[in-house]
């Protein structure tokens, strides 16, 4: 039925369901088939003006609560003039850490953010910090030749100990330099690199790894603490060595903990073990399906492994939309209903997917609608504050089902809100390149060249 017709049969239904309100309402005297569904979030075609507000609202709260600056752990003051930090110069606090690999994923949300809609706030949020945060590091190494003992609050982003310390800070400068909206942050992208490349501990085979909670433990989580780096640095580098080193990641990783049969990643892998215990928890399968759709975004067409990278995130996607629950959210562990539904997995494959989608490395007619769905889920998150609400806080790798059963949920957990910045931004540009209709009751998708 066509766009037009279709309207003049809504126009026609609501016509007899007012004459029968008189009547006692039955199959004879109402079309039954076209009464509303008594959805817990909107359905079907989200309205840009909407997704707006919410990134405007989250951005207005972060703002607020994320102040970039120096100040003096004792006498409070703020030290502007950084020649004179010393060991007691720590960040003023707020309600999130700037450093932290979550508050990378914020910066990158904030940059896309800033590219649909048009306004600079969100890149003056992003490259503000950022540069802050490069002059700040820098006038400690400069405390470190006068004092090479000395210690100090932020001696972990200048010398990290994990990727978490790095990688996704790193893919933001990176991001911010492409664009040419930041300066001063190359002599801090190439420490982070290095980190990545040549220290962080890896097994025999090259793939990266760590040695807890046992040793030689694979976190599916590191994909994207270091893959997005390595493929920015190699886009803006034009060393191909960081393309193959992230492929090689993408394709090791997938080889010990991707479930063909179910489309999922396993949470952990512990070389060790006989047996490798399937814990699909959903945030960790989100780094993984965000990584590739980030790997593709700067991988040259031709280049060996993207065919390989590319299969894997559409029997991903495929794996995840099996599991989706109809609320729109995903589940703590994906594939146990009976676990709480999680907002930051959820906002992680709402980008990941739109992404997916407006990329044409999947079908828009397909998961178009569904990750509509998840969309609306996820701003229904986004309280009046502009607080993400409904995500778990940081997590280990376990090896039974209580770990993540009960992990908590707080408004607190940084983790989400760079995933719903991205998964908005997302969403904008999927909105303006299809048109979403209901037809017969459901969100369909149409191309706009060919609705």
């Amino acid at each position: 039925m066509k766009l037009k017709e279709t309207f003049f049969y809504i126009i026609f239904v609501f016509y007899q369901v007012a004459i029968a309100n008189a009547q006692e309402i039955n199959d004879v005297t109402t079309p039954l088939h076209l009464m509303q569904p008594d959805y817990p979030h909107a359905y079907g075609a989200p309205e840009i003006n909407d997704i707006e507000q919410v990134l405007s609202r989250i951005y207005t709260y972060l703002d607020q609560v994320t102040p970039a600056q120096l100040v003096d752990k004792i006498s409070e003051e703020a030290i502007t003039d950084f020649s004179v930090i010393d060991q007691n110069s720590i960040m003023k606090q707020g309600d999130f850490r700037l450093n932290s690999y979550e508050w990378g994923v914020t910066y990158a949300g904030m940059l896309l953010a800033a590219e649909q809609t048009g306004d600079e706030k969100y890149t003056d949020y992003a490259t503000g910090r950022l540069t802050f945060l490069a002059k700040a590091l820098y006038a400690f190494v400069q405390l470190e030749k006068q004092s090479p003992d000395a210690s100090y609050s932020l001696k972990r982003s200048l010398h990290p100990h994990a990727l978490d310390d790095c990688g996704a800070i790193c893919a933001a400068m990176i991001k911010a330099e492409k664009a040419g909206k930041a300066e001063s942050l190359d002599w801090i992208i190439e420490n982070y690199i290095d980190y990545i490349s040549n220290k962080e501990f890896r097994l025999e085979d090259g793939t990266l790894a760590r040695n807890r909670p046992q040793p030689n433990s694979i976190w599916l989580d590191d994909l994207f603490m270091s893959v997005p780096a390595l493929a920015q640095m190699g886009s803006y580098s034009g060393e191909t060595k960081y393309f193959d080193d992230a492929v090689n990641q993408v394709l090791q990783f997938s080889k010990r903990m991707f479930n063909y049969d179910k489309g999922l990643y396993m949470h952990g892998w512990v070389q060790a073990m006989n047996e490798h215990p399937q814990f699909h928890w959903a945030r960790a399968n989100g780094w993984a399906v965000m990584t590739m759709v980030e790997l593709l975004e700067v991988l040259p067409q031709d280049y060996a492994g993207r065919d390989q990278v590319l299969d894997l995130l559409r029997r991903h996607i495929r794996g995840l939309a099996n599991y989706q629950d109809g609320t729109g959210f995903w589940h703590q562990l994906i594939d146990r209903n009976d676990t709480y539904l999680e907002t930051s997995a959820t906002a992680i494959y709402t980008y990941s997917i739109a992404r997916a989608i407006n990329r044409g490395y999947v079908d828009a007619k397909v998961y178009g609608p569904m990750v509509c769905l998840a969309w609306h889920a996820v701003a229904s998150q986004v309280n009046e504050k502009g607080q993400v609400e409904g995500t778990c806080v940081g997590t280990g790798m376990g090896f039974d089902p209580a770990f993540y059963y009960y992990r908590p949920i707080n408004v607190f957990a940084a983790h989400g809100y760079g995933p719903v910045l991205l998964a908005g931004a997302e969403m904008i540009e999927l909105v303006r390149i299809h048109d979403i209709c209901i037809n017969d009751s459901a969100a369909i998708l149409y191309n706009t060249q060919n609705p």
